[in-house]
């Protein structure tokens, strides 16, 4: 079942960790309005964009699932509302063209460079969200604490 143009259900709630885990990682039809959002608004403008594959890492994750893997305990990821972005996955571009063209033109809640250096973060966090307006926080992953992205 495609949730979009270029983006299976199942790319959106496949986790090795809850397989491994046998923990259930099946959203609720809230989530999925919001997985669909968060696609529709991040997702799919960027790959329209860039006309390239472009991996998911990680989407939904239920309550459960959050908490094996160490998510924050407000993880938009468990409200279907955020993305973990990686172009490492297909090779065609970086995470910093990802990085840079959500920031540059699309709307989104929060955006995170993650970790990796100063040119290229090992992946890209993207929240969108429809229970109030999207705040534009932009944010950098350095040793395990969020600060404020400077370029």
């Amino acid at each position: 079942m495609y949730i979009s143009k270029h983006i299976t259900y199942k790319e959106l709630i496949k986790s090795n960790t809850a397989t491994r885990l046998g923990i259930s990682n099946e959203p609720t039809k809230e989530h999925l309005d919001n997985l669909k959002r968060v696609v529709n608004n991040i997702f799919e403008p960027l790959r329209c964009h860039f006309n390239v594959p472009i991996g998911i890492s990680s989407a939904y994750r239920s309550k459960e699932l959050n908490k094996a893997v160490n998510g924050s305990k407000t993880s938009q990821h468990c409200l279907g509302e955020a993305l973990d972005i990686d172009a490492d996955i297909f090779g065609k571009l970086t995470n910093s063209d990802i990085f840079h063209f959500i920031k540059d033109n699309l709307d989104f809640d929060q955006l995170i460079w993650e970790y990796g250096n100063d040119l290229n973060p090992n992946w890209v966090h993207a929240s969108f969200t429809n229970s109030r307006p999207n705040r534009k926080i932009i944010l950098r992953a350095v040793k395990g604490k969020y600060i404020s992205y400077v370029e």
